[in-house]
Order: structure tokens, then C-alpha cells, then sequence
């Protein structure tokens, strides 16, 4: 092969869905060269993934990215459940937030027109995505990556790497070449997704769910009137024709007792839904990102949301590497900070799932009698509303038996997202100083003497914050130093507000700020 045919970057990305933009995005933001591709011809123009949750958005606003995602999306303040017929519960998502988030909402964005704008950033940026070009294979050896790549006009080519990072979905090439399992299973059901313009009183803003014997709807609203889209199960005499359904095919029984009248279609596909872990997130320089490390069901709108998680808790700790601010051992972190959420995200979202669709006599008993008892009950309860919102928002993703994180401040732990407060009366909060994708130190209240100088010595930002009494409701303690990671989580908490403890904790690791 010719010369002419080597090219060179520092990560190859593969798979430009929200996974693989992003981890492009917030490299490339912090000097990281990229190349991305993917083997579509053109971005997707349909998806089931509809949910933007809170903590995506904080993530997007240490980019300048929140309000254009906001701003093209429709906010959703509360959720529906309906069981047999009879709407037995509301859940308005400002009450649970109770302060928790700068973004304390749900926000329907669909997939495709998310990643058009995540694509409308990085070409600003100055890369862009080379579609129609494959990963035939790779050699991981003496310190690299040799990656053969297959362009659009059918020629090989080669590009080297320090990193790959596979974002290819559930059939991921990179996962395959890197022969880890992917143990799992299917759900027996058959699922579609509909893109409709509808009216009725599930038609009003809110997200519904709704439960039957055997059947399963949830309605998300899209942005413009009367758009809505519908997640639901395919009749059961109709889904062994899989590859020829229609709109005629799916249960109507829900839709008709929610009072969904559908004047029109737009789109409509059916599928399979999953729940797999791969048994590795990371092998030697390769790494598996979003659905090629892990699928679910849609319960709750996790699954994108996840997959973005990764790719900002993977790409601080490549530019480190890359930049020599830290050992390489730094990314040894990525697999069990992350594996151990998603993980637990497929057990729990797996038992969700079964629960409303099972056709068993118990579930069935749960669902339809147990459910519209209890789901009441347990909305009246504040602390309830509260777990429930930091649980979907993924705020409550914490990386607590990390090698990263340590000590304990208040209720805060190393590990925990930095909890979200405003600073003062006119809606500054502590999350602005997160835009600089640095290391940096929070202290509320009157820092320690010599805090100031351990920091200064390290070049690391020093961020002082008048103590307001209400901040302890958040968890954090007055004059308590927080070291808080490029990504907005606590690696150190210090109730002693002790500069030679930043010191040590970064001295131990290795790991030097930017400055």
C-alpha cells in the first residue's frame, strides 16, 4: 500500500450517531485531533430515541450546547400513567426537581434532528464526518492503532491512531474485531415507533404512559401542535409478518381508551428491543462507547442519554493522555466508572420492562391492580418525587468506588456529580466555571489560607463562593474544599478545606491541570 494512503490522528471514531459526535465534539474542544466515520450514507432521518434528560443537558452546557438543544426541543413538565382505561397518576417534573438541576425537565428532541445539530457543530468546528466508509479491521501494536478502512469509492485505506473508540451501534465492527461477548437476550414482543399527528387528551404537552393486559403505549410530544411520538406494541396475531407491517397492525386498544384519535402518519417502524452488556468496555487502545457497549429498553429514555455519558467521561481522560497531563493508567478508570452504571441501568430498566409487558398472571395482577394503588401514593411523597427525578435525569450517576474519587464533605462524596446551587440572587450558579472542561477547585464559604497557594502552585482555578444557608440542603458543607473533574463529578472532598490535600490527591495520580 502506498504512503499516500496512511493517514494519521490521535482518535479514530467510529460511528457518527450522538455517541461518537459528542466524544468528537469535547475532543476537539479540548485540541484533540479526531476523524470520525461512518458507513451511512447520510445521517439517520428516524429514531426511537426521543429523550434528552437533565444531565445530558449539563454536559451539553459545559459545551455552549444546552440552549440551541433546548431551544429546538419542546420541554415536558410532568408524566401520565394510565392503567386499564383510567388515568391513575401525575408527576410534574419541576415539583421533583426541587432545585436539583438547572434543567429540571424532560425535553423531547428527536434523534435525527439531534444529530444534525451535533453534525452542524463539529463541521464549525472544522471536522467532518466521512460517510460511506467502513472499518474493514485493526491491529493494535507497538503503541498504536492500524486501522484498514474501506472508502466510498471502494478503496483501502489505512489510518494510524494512538486510540479507536467504537460508537457503531449494537452490531459494533469494533467490538466484533475485538472478539468481546455481548451476553443478553431479546424481548419476545414487537415494538413500533410512530411519528403522528393526532389530537385527544393524551395530545397535551405531557408524556403518557399507558398499561393494559398485554399491551404497552407511551406518548412523547414532539415540537408543533398535535405531534406526538408513539412507542407501542404490534397486535400479537400480526407480528410474525415482521417485514411487512403497518400502522393497521399495531393494538389499538390503548390508543383508543386514551383517547388518541390519529389523523395522520408520518413514519412507522417496528423492532426488536434488547438488553445486553458487553463483558468489556475497553481492551488494550480500543474502547466501546453507547450501544456497542450496552442496549436496553426504552423505559425512562436512558439509552442515548447513557451512550453521551460515555463519550464525556472517556474523552477528558483520552486528551489528558494525548496531552501528557496524565499516566495512561488514567484511562483504566473508564471501563469501571462506566460499566458499573450500565449494568445496573439494564437490570433495572430490564425489570421496568418486563413488568409492563409480561403477559403473566402476576404481572399482569402487578400492572393492572397493584400499580394504580401504589404509583399514587408513592407521588405524594416529596422524597419520592425527588429519587425519581434524579433517577431518569441520570444527576443521581455517581462514580463513588472509582480509583478517582475520595473523601467525604457533608453529605457530598468523591465521586458524586457536583451538586447544582445558585451562587447569588440573580441566577448565577456554580456550574458556569464547569464551561472551562478543567480541573478546578469549589470551596463555599471562606477558603483555608493556604488553599490559595496550593492551588496557585498548580495553576488550578480557585472558585470561592459566599456561603448561602441553603446550600446545605444540596449536601455540601461551608469551607469544605470540592476537587471537581473536567466532567462536573467530585474526585476529592475535603471537609478540612486543606490545600495539601488537593496536592496529594494529584500528586498520588499523577495528574496535572491545564492551567
Amino acid at each position: 500500500m502506498n504512503a499516500s494512503s496512511i493517514h494519521d490522528t490521535e482518535i479514530l471514531i467510529i460511528g457518527a450517531g450522538p455517541t461518537g459526535l459528542v466524544l468528537a465534539l469535547w475532543l476537539t474542544r479540548l485540541g484533540v485531533r479526531v476523524r470520525i466515520v461512518d458507513r451511512t450514507a447520510e445521517p439517520g432521518t428516524t429514531s426511537r430515541a426521543v429523550a434528552v434528560q437533565a444531565r445530558t443537558l449539563e454536559l451539553y452546557n459545559q459545551l455552549g450546547l444546552a440552549d440551541s438543544v433546548v431551544e429546538r426541543g419542546r420541554k415536558v413538565v410532568a408524566a401520565n400513567l394510565w392503567v386499564a382505561g383510567k388515568q391513575t397518576a401525575r408527576a410534574v417534573f419541576g415539583d421533583m426537581d426541587a432545585g436539583l438541576s438547572p434543567f429540571p425537565y424532560a425535553l423531547i428532541f428527536p434523534q435525527d434532528e439531534h444529530e444534525r445539530l451535533l453534525i452542524d457543530r463539529l463541521t464549525e468546528a472544522g471536522v467532518e464526518v466521512e460517510r460511506q466508509t467502513e472499518l474493514l479491521g485493526f491491529e493494535d501494536s507497538i503503541g498504536r492503532v492500524r486501522a484498514r478502512l474501506k472508502r466510498p469509492d471502494g478503496v483501502p485505506e489505512v489510518c494510524d491512531a494512538a486510540y479507536i473508540a467504537g460508537c457503531d451501534g449494537a452490531h459494533s465492527a469494533v467490538r466484533e474485531a475485538l472478539g468481546i461477548d455481548f451476553p443478553g437476550g431479546t424481548y419476545a414482543h414487537l415494538f413500533y415507533v410512530a411519528d403522528v399527528e393526532a389530537s385527544g387528551a393524551a395530545m397535551n404537552g405531557d408524556v403518557h404512559v399507558g398499561l393494559d393486559t398485554t399491551d404497552f403505549l407511551a406518548v412523547f410530544p414532539l415540537k408543533g401542535e398535535g405531534r406526538a411520538r408513539l412507542v407501542g406494541t404490534v397486535r400479537e396475531d400480526a407480528e410474525h409478518q415482521h417485514d411487512n407491517l403497518s400502522w393497521n397492525d399495531v393494538s389499538q386498544r390503548v390508543i383508543e381508551w386514551m383517547h388518541i384519535d390519529v389523523a395522520r402518519v408520518n413514519w412507522f417502524s417496528t423492532y426488536h428491543v434488547h438488553h445486553r452488556v458487553a463483558d468489556h468496555f475497553r481492551k488494550g487502545r480500543a474502547f466501546l462507547l453507547g450501544d456497542a457497549a450496552h442496549i436496553h429498553s426504552p423505559v425512562g429514555g436512558q439509552g442515548m442519554n447513557t451512550g453521551i455519558g460515555d463519550a464525556v467521561n472517556l474523552a477528558w481522560k483520552l486528551a489528558a493522555v494525548l496531552h501528557g497531563r496524565a499516566n495512561a493508567s488514567l484511562l483504566d478508570s473508564y471501563e469501571p466508572e462506566r460499566i458499573a452504571f450500565a449494568r445496573r441501568l439494564v437490570a433495572t430498566t430490564d425489570q421496568a420492562f418486563t413488568g409492563v409487558t409480561s403477559p403473566g398472571p402476576i404481572a399482569r395482577l402487578i400492572r393492572l391492580h397493584i400499580v394504580p394503588i401504589l404509583i399514587p401514593a408513592f407521588f405524594a411523597l416529596k422524597a419520592v418525587r425527588r429519587f425519581m427525578f434524579r433517577t431518569v435525569s441520570q444527576t443521581v450517576v455517581n462514580y463513588r468506588g472509582s480509583s478517582l474519587s475520595e473523601g467525604r464533605a457533608g453529605t457530598v462524596r468523591g465521586g458524586d456529580r457536583l451538586p447544582w446551587v445558585k451562587t447569588d440572587r440573580n441566577g448565577v450558579d456554580n456550574f458556569m466555571p464547569l464551561m472551562s472542561l478543567d480541573w478546578q477547585v469549589h470551596v463555599y464559604g471562606d477558603p483555608a489560607p493556604e488553599l490559595k497557594s496550593a492551588c496557585a502552585a498548580r495553576k488550578m482555578p480557585l472558585h470561592i463562593f459566599p456561603w448561602r444557608p441553603e446550600m446545605r440542603r444540596t449536601g455540601l458543607r461551608c469551607a469544605a474544599v470540592y476537587l471537581v473533574r473536567p466532567d462536573g463529578y467530585i474526585a476529592l472532598a475535603d471537609y478540612e478545606g486543606r490545600g495539601a490535600a488537593i496536592t496529594s490527591y494529584l500528586d498520588a495520580r499523577k495528574l496535572t491541570p491545564a492551567g
